[in-house]
């Protein structure tokens, strides 16, 4: 199992979200927009990476976070703390639709000051935002064969599905055979393929090319949601610590914790061949662990007690 530390790229404690906003942010310039909003829920990374980018470039940034996360958004602590030292501009939503309601609002109120306003997808799933893993794919492969390492599988987080589908459409115009696995982190399996498969071609028709892609290439397992998205158990809790402890790799519980889990349950099933070469793309999302300090802190007590 080889490791792509995207936890380690350089901005605001890194993440996988700073290769879609290096792209998204491009069309943030291009279009000559002064304000950027976005959504996510109170913990999440690209929250808190687009608020870094906004400080970055000079752009206001306005952040409509909904549960799960932090009860209170005055508690301070992980992402949010990040989120609020880059001073965004934090408004609260319910759910997902009520802050898509919400970022509309908002565009339309600066827009009507005759500011320029740029909406960002949840997760940055979006067009530009796909290029960021496609352009990753030659990176990665470059790297590995640099060792003389073909990689079998390749296994991330699926949330909003940019990744998965940037990986994709990478793997595509490379001309790679690898299987893409995709960790549903919460939303059903045939949710994310739908998704994923109108990503990757948003994201051919942003490059103005032509490919051929079906359905079927898509693999998401959704047996890792636990239930749902920001839920967390112990066996979860388990696993990142187990990692940490082995190989002082730092997990989050939600997202790469949850892929670990399933790629481990994979292996252990032989759905990922043994003896093959598999690469784990490690997302990021570092803050966390101390937004879900007290959950965490109980699950390793009763770890540590077995």
């Amino acid at each position: 199992i080889f490791v792509k530390r995207d936890d380690l790229l350089d901005l605001a404690l890194g993440g996988n979200k700073i290769r879609k906003l290096e792209f998204i942010f491009g069309d943030v310039l291009r279009k000559n927009a002064d304000t950027v909003i976005t959504t996510g829920a109170y913990h999440s990374n690209h929250a808190r990476l687009t608020a870094a980018f906004a400080r970055k470039t000079g752009r206001d940034v306005y952040l409509v976070l909904t549960p799960p996360g932090s009860k209170d958004s005055k508690d301070l602590r992980g992402n949010l703390l990040i989120d609020r030292l880059f001073d965004a501009k934090i408004i609260d939503a319910k759910d997902p639709d009520e802050a898509e309601k919400i970022m509309r609002e908002i565009a339309s109120e600066l827009e009507r000051r005759g500011r320029r306003p740029y909406i960002i997808s949840r997760g940055g799933a979006m067009a530009p935002g796909v290029l960021g893993y496609a352009y990753a794919m030659f990176e990665i492969l470059q790297q590995l064969y640099d060792m003389n390492i073909k990689p079998d599988y390749i296994v991330a987080a699926t949330g909003t599905g940019g990744t998965q589908a940037g990986l994709l459409l990478g793997k595509i115009l490379a001309g790679l055979d690898s299987k893409i696995i995709g960790i549903s982190v919460g939303r059903k399996a045939d949710y994310l393929i739908e998704k994923i498969y109108e990503l990757v071609f948003e994201g051919a028709r942003y490059l103005n090319v032509d490919i051929r892609f079906s359905r079927d290439e898509i693999i998401v397992y959704d047996d890792y949601t636990l239930g749902g998205y920001g839920v967390i158990n112990k066996d979860l809790v388990k696993v990142i610590s187990d990692v940490a402890f082995k190989e002082t790799i730092l997990l989050d519980p939600v997202y790469t914790g949850k892929a670990m889990t399933g790629l481990i349950d994979l292996v252990n099933k032989n759905v990922i061949k043994k003896g093959s070469n598999i690469l784990f793309i490690h997302t990021g999302g570092t803050p966390i662990l101390f937004q879900y300090q007290e959950i965490i802190s109980k699950y390793l007590e009763e770890i540590k007690r077995e």
